[in-house]
């Protein structure tokens, strides 16, 4: 233990004058005066504290950092605004071909509805003609249950209807002929689905060498009471 001045301690300590000041006022230091000096006693060959390192002092950005920083907002900033106005050019491209394409439908239904008033005219005008003229009219066996049906169905039905009104028309077909689909006909006669397609499949292949066979449209008529059809329905 050995009395030292204060500016002595303080430096052997890591501290500052005030801090031994104060470690005497609390009496954690003992203090003597000599000569109008005052000493501290310190054990001396005790090892001093580390000094507590300074905090370090961030610096502020400088103008050019600033500058470099705005700069690649900027950029940040354009490439996302490239990118917002292209997908909004998409997006009116997609709304612009949606709209086309529901108006492209529309005007499609609009012209078979109308082909479909047209064939329907036709029909009634042809059967009004044959009773305005008092020809007779005849028999062509496609029931009434069935001609509503066809006349509702489609375009094409219409066609077909009106195609079979011409053939009586011109007297291709006799009077007392029975005609009718060959769909309906094997319906009639509880032919499974899978029967059915076999036989039109059949009826199909012979139509255009088979006088018998009756295509109007899409569709196969036969005349059961002018023709046998036994070799080609088991």
């Amino acid at each position: 233990m050995a009395s030292i001045t204060i500016l002595e301690a303080a430096e052997h300590l890591g501290v500052s004058k005030e801090a031994i000041h104060n470690r005497v006022r609390r009496g954690s230091l003992e203090v003597s005066v000599i000569d109008g000096v005052k000493y501290v006693d310190i054990d001396t060959t005790a090892k001093a504290p580390t000094p507590k390192a300074k905090p370090q002092i961030r610096r502020a950005p400088t103008k050019a950092t600033d500058d470099r920083y705005y700069k690649f907002l900027e950029d940040q900033n354009s490439q996302l605004q490239i990118k917002v106005e292209k997908l909004e050019g998409e997006t009116r491209s997609l709304r612009d071909q949606k709209e086309l394409m529901l108006i492209r439908e529309r005007e499609k239904i609009e012209q078979i509805y109308k082909e479909k008033d047209e064939q329907l005219k036709n029909f009634l005008s042809t059967l009004s003609s044959q009773f305005m003229l008092g020809a007779p009219i005849q028999t062509v066996a496609v029931e009434e249950e069935h001609l509503d049906a066809e006349i509702e169905e489609d375009s094409e039905n219409f066609k077909e209807i009106s195609e079979v009104a011409e053939l009586e028309k011109k007297e291709k077909f006799k009077p007392k002929n029975k005609l009718i689909s060959l769909k309906k006909y094997l319906k009639k006669r509880a032919y499974s689905d899978k029967e059915q397609d076999k036989v039109i499949k059949e009826f199909r292949k012979k139509a255009k060498t088979d006088d018998r066979i009756i295509v109007l449209g899409s569709k196969l008529y036969i005349d059961t009471v002018k023709y046998e059809y036994s070799d080609l329905i088991q």
